[in-house]
């Protein structure tokens, strides 16, 4: 096989350069080796285009233009040709490969299977694979595929890994020939899809095992072979008509009504069998010898082919063969018998061709027996058969047989055609059998096709609908039953047959309680018509069946309540008359008497009686009792009081039932218990009195059927629990080969899964870049780059021309992978390794990471400097395969074209409804996250061109009118299901009777009538096991099963599936939603991406168009969200019984849909729902309103959303609205009048008794706020609200939050509402009421923003739980620091301050979830406090006790006496402490004990304990700032430049040092003035929690102005400072000049003295004698002695200068102070009394009370600056500054404004809101605060305005423009009326002067007169 694939391979390298040379491929072969899209030079490269526009070949001189041309467009279509040849060659190649794999994974699965085989046989073990075996297989397999780069592998179709095999297909795509590109493409996706191909073909492999599979195989194989040569050859042995003469067309005219009537004669399904073949029989046109044998050949093949398919049971009904029929489908057989009933032949004159036409179509009825697979591959050529004949619609009938889902969605054409067949071919049962066949499958009736077959029927002509309703047609009617009884099951034609099957086919469409088809059906057949018919003595039991059957169903088991036969004498009289008689001859027909020959009826005709029997046994026991039973179960028969009139023939029927039920064998017997049961229990419920004999008997009857059941399951439980034996002799059974292939399958399914999708999305990958797949600046590398024409756009064209040529399957491909193009999805492990090998192979470049980041996206990531916070940018999605963003990639594929290929596709899309589908999510990707450049584009298409916009909206519009109507056709509510829903057991199994109410309990299903038995916990464990073990023994059997076996029990299955019990046996599924309505969903959500971000031009577009029909999607999605809710059938009060959790999702898209319709705000949208004439209204207000069970007992989190989004879109209807008419709208559909009623009586029970609520009466909003707020529990206050979840289901206290802010914007427009929310305290409220609306009202703010107009508006929002994590230190700082602008207000250092404190929240948020860091952050104050304690205490004792040796003894009399009033005052503190527990008295007895400790063990011990405690508390400390700061999370440098942080390490340095050296305590008090300044500045994250002026010091603000008063003018200071000095300069060389001497101080001198050593000492041995200290100084060990001295200061300029600062400045009078005193004779006297006057009066008053004056006017300055910062914030709003005074006598007082309207902490909230929500979610006002914040922009607060002040007059302008639009539009409203009367009457006129002309009557005046009207009229 290698040797086959590398000569295949070997070829496909040629052909990879055929592809790719020019026309003269022989003359090119030599450079293949190159790139073959290199060579750009050449005229007739295929890379330059030569099928391109605007490229001319290069012709003759002498051709004439024409012939060059028309010979250029030949070479052309040649040269396309030839390459789709080429394409052709390599399908081929990539199918053998395809086939080689599977033939690889068939040896593997085989030489497993022998190896395991030959080890079972040995070792005695189970034959079949093992799981061992089934991974080792999926390890095998894996190297089919052979990525490795290793070696070289087999299937390497052109040396290259497939590299050369891509760039020739993407080249292909690129060219403008469309047969070429889709070929190209199909083989494009088949590359990337080997996997998936691969498994595909391998899940529809039939394994040959048995002898007689192979030989069918080869008789099949041979038969086709011969069929398909017989049928393309049809031309040269199918007769065909010779005669042409005119008599012969005489002769074909006069035999025509024979022809007719013998074409009516078909009647049985196989003539030949009964009157002989006419193959057989040479009858027909004679033939030659050989299209003789081709007849013969023909019919035989075509008989073995129906043998294969079908099989004769042992009860004569044929049964289908699954395996011959799926290696018939496999092997194509049908295929080839559709192509032979194309076959053109002589209808009339070749009787052979009709048998073989008959053949083929028992064929095919044969193939679809029992097989939905092959009912669908017939189902795509349905059109074939939609010709008139009984063969074809026996055909159909077969294909639709029993397939709920064909049935579904049958189309409209089918039914009409069966009903005009009925009109033109003749009233023919069969044709009825086709409708009753569409209308119910499966036993599930099918609303929509019952409503289709009924108004067909109705719209037919009356030969369809004929019914005997007269007298005389009634008489008819009764011969004819006399007549045709005996032939009537033969004869297809039959009248009374036709009948009878279009009263069962009327009953069939008013099956299941469908209302609109039961009307129409009581029109066509009245109650009297019935009674009429069925009480007729000679009715025989089939007309009463049928007409029965319709009473129960049209007029008994109704949704509506049928007056006429529950209030008339109508069915007591069919009891009377009819049904007792009847099961009267039942019962006393004994079955001997059964057996007798033949009976001669009352009208003379002899028949079998056993048939007669028969028919009227099976009437009695199973129609009577059904209709007796549903009768009396019926809700309505309970309300009738006519059955207590009744009670004899009551009575009478009871007894009745019972001797049916003796004389009944069989399983019809349980019916006929049935009804006794049932019947019973309604004599006992209605107090019937029944003889007690009866009673007896029903009670041992009951007995005995319990009794009888119980055996019964327990030997159907013990033989399911038996193993199935396999045969273990012989080669190894094929059952098990099936099984072991089943396996290995499914285990490559399960492996294959994540590779098929990696496998796929390198396609996309290469689609970001193709050009890399070509040489580096060829010519198809820059056509793949260029923006309009690269691949991408040639592909997105010729999308649109697949939809043309009807290349769906294609065409849905493209449309995936451009969708894919823009999503990002999760490979998995083995994916990414397998995405890794294949990108390196063809773009020669590594796996993208996760984490790889575009560096251009990370510099817009960080575009704006100092904002953390980049949420709002990360919304944009980055895709990681393509390096960009989600917008990038949408905008560019919408360049390409991916939005106008959406429009095209949608308005083309008519006939596919899946390219709709794909083109609508195509659409919803490129929109997804609102991209506003592709709005526009669509906008501008939409609106440029009128004729496809009209297209486009028309197509919505009418898929949403199509939803709606199937909506009615099929979504059926049955409440008598819910009020009526029988009695289920504890253990959850509906339906079973309990011992406790065993009186004959029945219960209805929807498919029929279910045996009520009585069923016991014994009984019901039994059912269990037996349930069980049936499951188990399925399971077993399935292995007899393969392929579309197993497909076709699935759903048989299910119902066993995972053990279950009784209760999911009976347990039936709810339907899911037909694809017309499942539709709806992508397309709501397209619109709501078309308006998505509040795109007011779309919004407006999809109410109203340009064109000449208007399609308003906004009313008509409020129709559908109507008619989906069930309000289109009065169910307002009852939304639970249309809302099911298969639609819940649906209507939420339309409420969200709805919702961004409106916001914005769109006003004309807003009014178009609010006024429309549905009940849509109603029914948003009913969602929030009601309960909607019983889905809310199931599925809460759904129902919650459901209100979420409801009350999102009534808030949405009011956004930004100045008027309260849709308000007031709102209000009235929620019965606001009776709300203090319903509070007051619903209140005290809406927690306990939930249900209880169902009521719209007993509801209200309120209701629902407080249970959706106590729905929750109070823990999901710490919730985090960080990046939300979109998957994650809503939360029930956002729900109450939404509906509460609902109420609140609702009650500014309702007194009584406005009561109810506000005074929480009313004694009509529930406690829990109170408290959840106290709860709603913390946690609701509301601001007032400025518009863009100016207008003002009210935003009411939710508060986020992060705020709630900002600090009051933060608070009271922001709030004392913010500084006014020139707006008066302070939102301008307000909003600068914004970032840091949202940040602060976020990292407070994070820290609650570290427990021990959070305890220690939170106490970082009390750290603070006690280390200036302990620092100030450690001082205090070395001042007091430093150096320690002075230490008093402990023995002491003063110590003593100290240490008891030590611990008098510890015991003191103590008591005061437990007494009166506050933070003083704690540290009054810490104190009192560390005197204590320094009593009792001295003050150094005391000391080293107080400084190690110390320590640990900085350490402590130093934790708590780290962690408010957010430390832990920062980077090492980050932490380097943290000056804060480094002080604190210095101080813990210094706690530290001061253990050893206490001088270094000194030092941490100068903490006292860095506690002073650091709350003043900014430390970036956040600022010290601690620094809460706790201490005297930094509580004390006016030590901080001080310090301030010093150092605000300080270089005021500094100048005054310098000019001193300049002037004690000049003053010193004054001095130095004049005064030098006089400059003199006394100074004592210390001069060193030698020690005197004595000459004897009295010390002794090792004692020293004491020193001399009389008139000396110790210093160290020398002595100096003290000397008085006078000393000059002034002998250099230096010292001059440096005593003059030193004493001139320090003394009181100035420099004079030190200076000698002069006698008044001194010569200088005078110069120093100048000298020493001018230096006080300069520098000493002067200068240095400059100084002074500036730091106390400073301080002055600071005070009144203190004083009017406390009246600004007492008397300024912080937001608007409007001063308190504007306030005064208005309704709102300044303390409200400043708390409710504009308070500040609300704007940083609402702030954090549209920072942290996702920028789709937001509302209109939301999205305008967004941009503005964007760009740094405070336009948005309200600056000196207030709404409180505008209110009175913008109340009078709005009432005045009120009262003056309403005299307008009465006014325009009179004008027009006035101009179309006008209209009128010129028309009129007009009219009246043509008929006076016409009749010469006008005279000439007249028409000059009414010429003088008809221009004052156009004037």
């Amino acid at each position: 096989m290698g040797g086959v694939m590398k000569t295949i391979g070997d070829m496909g390298n040629v052909v990879t350069h055929l592809a790719l040379a020019t026309s003269g491929v022989g003359s090119r072969m030599g450079g293949a080796g190159d790139s073959p899209l290199g060579n750009t030079s050449g005229t007739n490269s295929a890379a330059s285009g030569a099928s391109s526009a605007g490229v001319k070949k290069v012709t003759s001189p002498g051709a004439s233009p024409k012939k060059s041309a028309s010979t250029s467009k030949k070479e052309d279509t040649l040269l396309m040709d030839t390459k789709l040849k080429i394409v052709e060659i390599l399908e081929f190649i990539l199918n053998v490969r395809l086939d080689y794999r599977i033939s690889c994974l068939l040896s593997i699965f085989k030489r497993e299977s022998d190896e395991n085989a030959q080890l079972a046989s040995e070792g005695g073990s189970t034959p079949g694979l093992k799981q061992k075996n089934v991974e080792n297989i999926w390890h095998k397999a894996q190297t089919i595929f052979d990525e490795s780069d290793n070696r070289e592998s087999e299937l390497d179709l052109d040396g290259e890994s497939g590299c050369k095999l891509l760039r020739v297909l993407l080249h292909l795509v690129m060219h403008e020939y469309p047969p070429l590109v889709s070929r190209s493409l199909k083989l494009l996706f088949q590359h990337f899809s080997q996997r998936q191909e691969v498994l595909n073909s391998f899940k529809q492999v039939q394994l040959l095992v048995q002898d007689s599979d192979v030989e069918s195989y080869k008789q099949i194989k041979e038969d086709l072979d011969d069929l398909r040569n017989l049928v393309e050859k049809s031309e040269l042995w199918v007769y065909k008509g010779r005669s042409t003469d005119a008599e012969t067309k005489k002769k074909k005219k006069k035999k025509k009504e024979d022809d007719e009537e013998a074409s009516e004669e078909k009647k049985l399904p196989s003539p030949m069998t009964k009157q002989g073949s006419a193959i057989d029989l040479g009858l027909g046109p004679p033939l030659e010898r050989e299209q003789i044998k081709n007849y013969k050949n023909m019919q035989q093949i075509l008989t073995r082919m129906n043998k294969l398919c079908v099989t004769l049971s042992s009860s004569g009904n044929l049964s289908p063969r699954r395996n011959e029929q799926r290696l018939l489908r496999n092997m194509g057989v049908h295929s080839v018998v559709l192509d032979l009933l194309q076959i053109p032949y002589d209808k009339k004159e070749d009787k052979r061709m009709n048998e073989l036409i008959e053949l083929a179509h028992q064929f095919l009825q044969n193939f679809c027996l029992g097989d939905r697979q092959n009912q669908v591959l017939l189902h795509k050529d349905i059109d074939l058969f939609l010709t008139p004949g009984l063969l074809e619609a026996k055909t159909i009938c077969a294909i639709f047989k029993d397939n709920h889902v064909l049935c579904s969605e049958v189309a409209e054409k089918v039914i009409q055609h069966f009903v005009q067949c009925i009109e033109s071919q003749g009233r023919h049962v069969q044709y009825l059998k086709f409708l009753q066949t569409i209308v119910k499958a499966e036993g599930h009736f099918i609303r929509r096709s019952q409503d289709m077959v009924m108004q067909e029927l109705l719209n037919a002509e009356e030969d369809v609908l004929v019914f005997y309703n007269d007298k005389s047609s009634f008489n008819a009617f009764i011969e004819m039953m006399k007549t045709e009884r005996s032939k009537m099951d033969l004869d297809e034609g039959s009248q009374l047959r036709y009948h009878i099957e279009l009263v069962r086919l009327l009953a069939c469409c008013t099956e299941g309680k469908n209302a609109s088809t039961e009307i129409k059906c009581q029109s066509l057949l009245p109650l009297d018509d019935i009674v009429n018919m069925v009480d007729h003595p000679d009715c025989i039991p089939e007309v009463k069946e049928a007409y029965i059957n319709f009473l129960n169903h049209c007029y008994i088991d109704t949704e509506v309540e049928m007056k006429e036969i529950y209030n008339s004498h109508h069915i007591w009289s069919l009891f009377e008359k009819s049904f007792l008689v009847d099961m009267s001859k039942v019962a006393t027909a004994t079955p001997d008497r059964r057996t007798a020959d033949s009976l001669r009826t009352g009208w003379g005709q002899v028949i079998t009686k056993d048939v007669y029997c028969r028919a009227l046994e099976n009437y009695v026991v199973n129609c009577l009792m059904t209709i007796i039973s549903t009768f009396f179960q019926s809700k309505f028969s309970d309300q009738s009081q006519t059955i207590q009139s009744r009670q004899p023939v009551f009575v009478l029927l009871l007894h009745a039932v019972y001797r049916v039920s003796q004389g009944v064998l069989g399983p019809h017997r349980v019916n006929v218990e049935n009804c006794i049961k049932n019947l019973a229990d309604v004599a006992q419920k209605h107090n019937i009195s029944i003889p007690s004999e009866l009673v007896e008997q029903v009670a041992s009857m009951s007995q005995r059927t319990t009794s009888l059941l119980s055996r019964h399951v327990s030997v159907w439980g013990k033989r399911a629990l038996k193993q199935p034996t396999l045969p273990a002799s012989g080669r190894t059974d094929h059952l098990v080969i099936e099984q072991d292939l089943n396996s290995v399958v499914s285990q490559l399914e399960l492996e294959l899964r994540p590779l098929v999708v990696a496998e796929l999305s390198v396609l996309v990958d290469i689609l970001y870049q193709p050009h890399k797949i070509f040489r580096k600046g060829s010519e198809a590398a820059s056509t793949c780059q260029r923006q309009s024409g690269g691949f991408i756009s040639r592909m997105i064209i010729h999308c649109q021309r697949l939809l043309e040529d009807k290349e769906e399957d294609l065409c849905i491909k493209v449309l995936r992978l451009l969708k894919d193009m823009m999503a990002d999805p999760d490979y998995g492990e083995k994916g990414d390794q397998l995405r890794a090998v294949w990108l390196k192979t063809y773009l020669k470049e590594n796996h993208r990471k996760k984490d790889v980041i575009d560096p251009k996206l990370k510099v817009g990531l960080n575009s704006r400097p100092g904002d953390c916070n980049i949420r709002y940018v990360c919304a944009d999605k980055f895709l990681r395969r393509s390096g960009r963003s989600m917008l990038e990639v949408q905008t560019n594929l919408a360049e390409e074209g991916a939005a106008d290929l959406v429009v095209e596709l949608v308005v083309n899309s008519h006939s596919s409804q899946s390219i709709f589908i794909e083109a609508v999510e195509l659409g919803i990707a490129l929109l997804e996250g609102g991209n506003s450049r592709i709005q526009e584009i669509l906008h501008h298409k939409l609106t440029t061109n009128i004729d496809k916009a009209q297209k486009f909206f028309k197509v919505f519009f009418e898929k949403m009118k199509e939803a709606q109507q199937e909506i009615r056709m099929t979504v059926t509510v049955n409440t008598s299901d819910l009020t009526q829903r029988p009695p289920e057991d504890k253990d959850g199994a509906p339906g079973l009777v309990s011992p406790e109410k065993a009186v004959l309990h029945g219960r209805s299903a929807k498919h029929g009538q279910r045996n009520g038995v009585v069923i016991t916990e014994e009984r019901k464990k039994d059912f269990d096991a037996a349930a069980t073990a049936t499951a188990q023994s399925l399971n077993a059997i399935r292995a007899e099963k393969t392929g579309d076996e197993m497909l076709m029990d699935d759903e048989d299955s299910n119902m066993v599936k995972g053990g279950m019990g009784v209760g999911g046996l009976l347990e039936e599924e709810e339907p899911k939603l037909s694809p017309k309505i499942a539709v709806m969903d992508p397309i709501l959500r397209c619109l709501q991406l078309f308006c998505e971000n509040h795109n007011t031009d779309m919004q407006n577009l999809l109410r109203q168009q340009a064109g000449k029909t208007v399609y308003n999607l906004v009313s008509e999605t409020l129709l559908f969200l109507d008619c989906i809710c069930g309000s289109t059938t009065g169910g307002l009060g009852l939304l639970g019984l249309y809302i099911n959790e298969h639609n819940v999702s649906l209507i939420n898209q339309a409420l969200e849909t709805l919702t961004e319709y409106c916001q914005g705000p769109c006003h004309e949208n807003q009014n178009c729902i609010a006024t429309h004439e549905s009940n849509g209204l109603h029914i948003i207000t009913a969602l929030i309103l009601n309960d909607i069970n019983p889905l809310a007992q199931d599925k809460m989190d759904l129902v919650l959303e459901l209100k979420n989004s409801a009350s999102k879109l009534l808030l949405a209807i009011m956004e930004s609205r100045h008027d309260n008419e849709n308000a007031e709208k709102i209000l009235q559909s929620m019965n606001i009048t009776q709300l203090t009623a319903v509070i007051a009586s619903v209140y005290n029970l809406f927690i306990e008794s939930l249900p209880a609520c169902n009521d719209q009466d007993q509801s209200s909003e309120l209701d629902v706020v407080a249970k959706a707020y106590h729905q929750e529990s109070l823990e999901d206050d710490e919730m985090e609200e960080g990046a939300p979840d979109e998957d994650e289901a809503v939360s029930p206290k956002e729900v109450g939050h939404n509906i509460y802010i609902l109420c609140h914007q609702l009650s500014k427009h309702s007194e009584e509402l406005h009561r109810l929310l506000h005074n929480t305290e009313s004694a009509t409220s529930s406690e829990k009421l109170q408290r959840a609306l106290l709860h709603y009202g913390q946690n609701t703010a509301q601001i007032e923003i400025a518009r863009s107009n100016r207008t003002l508006e009210q935003i009411v929002f939710p508060i986020r739980d992060v705020c709630k994590h900002l600090t009051a230190e933060t608070q009271q700082r922001v709030r004392n620091t913010a500084e006014l602008d020139k707006h008066n207000s302070k939102v301008t250092d307000f909003f600068e301050k914004f970032d840091d404190m949202h940040n602060e929240m976020k990292w407070q948020r994070k820290l609650k979830r570290q427990p021990v860091l959070s305890a220690i952050s939170e106490n970082m104050s009390l750290w603070s406090r006690l280390l200036f304690l302990l620092a100030t205490t450690c001082n205090l004792i070395i001042a007091g006790s430093f150096p320690f040796d002075d230490d008093p003894q402990p023995g002491d009399m003063v110590s003593q006496q100290v240490s008891l009033l030590v611990w008098a005052g510890v015991l003191v503190a103590l008591a005061t402490v437990i007494a009166y527990p506050r933070p003083l008295g704690g540290y009054i007895l810490a104190g009192f004990m560390v005197l204590r400790l320094i009593l009792s063990q001295g003050a150094e011990p005391t000391l080293l304990l107080l400084g190690t405690i110390n320590v640990g508390l900085k350490a402590i400390h130093l934790v708590s700032i780290m962690g408010n700061k957010g430390t832990f999370t920062k980077n090492f440098q980050q932490i380097l430049t943290d000056t804060e942080l480094i002080y604190h390490v210095f101080y813990l340095v210094f706690c530290i040092l001061g253990i050893f050296k206490p001088y270094a305590y000194s030092i941490l008090m100068l903490d006292v003035v860095y506690r002073e300044e650091t709350p003043y500045i900014d430390t970036g994250l956040m600022h010290h929690k601690c620094e809460q002026m706790l201490d005297v010091v930094y509580r004390e603000e006016t030590l901080f102005n001080v310090i301030q008063s010093v150092t605000r003018n300080g270089w005021s200071i500094v100048l005054t400072a310098a000019l001193a000095l300049i002037l004690i300069y000049l003053f010193s060389i004054i001095a130095f000049v004049f005064f030098r001497d006089d400059f003199t101080m006394e100074v004592t001198k210390l001069v060193p003295v030698e020690p005197e050593l004595p000459d004897t000492c009295e010390a002794g041995v090792g004692e020293e004698c004491p020193p001399q200290t009389t008139g000396s100084v110790a210093v160290s060990e020398r002595k100096y002695e003290a000397e008085e001295a006078t000393e000059y200061l002034c002998t250099s300029l230096r010292m001059c200068i440096i005593t003059t600062l030193n004493h001139g400045l320090r003394n009181g009078g100035g420099i004079g102070d030190l200076l000698r005193v002069h006698s008044k004779n001194n010569s200088l006297f005078t110069g120093r009394v100048v000298y020493d006057m001018l230096f006080f009066f300069i520098i000493i008053i002067i200068i240095l009370n400059l100084i002074f004056g500036v730091i106390i006017d400073t301080f002055a300055d600071l005070r009144s600056e203190k004083q009017q910062k406390e009246h600004v914030l007492q008397n300024n709003c912080f937001i608007c500054g409007l001063s308190r005074s504007m306030f005064d006598n208005r309704e709102v007082s300044y303390e409200t404004h400043i708390e409710v309207e504009h308070n500040m902490w609300h704007y940083l909230y609402f702030y954090v809101l549209v920072k942290e929500k996702d920028k789709t979610d937001f509302t209109g006002p939301e999205s305008y605060v967004y941009a503005l914040v964007q760009e740094r922009q405070l336009d948005w607060f309200p600056r000196m305005r207030a709404m409180s002040l505008d209110v009175s007059e913008a109340d009078t302008e709005t009432n005045e423009a009120r009262i003056l639009n309403a005299k307008l539009d009465k006014t325009q409203a009179l004008i027009e009326n006035l101009v179309g009367q006008l209209a009128q009457l010129k028309e009129e006129m007009n009219e009246q002067r043509k008929r006076r002309q016409r009749k010469g009557l006008m005279p000439t005046s007249s028409l000059h007169s009414f010429g003088a009207l008809d221009g004052s009229l156009q004037h």
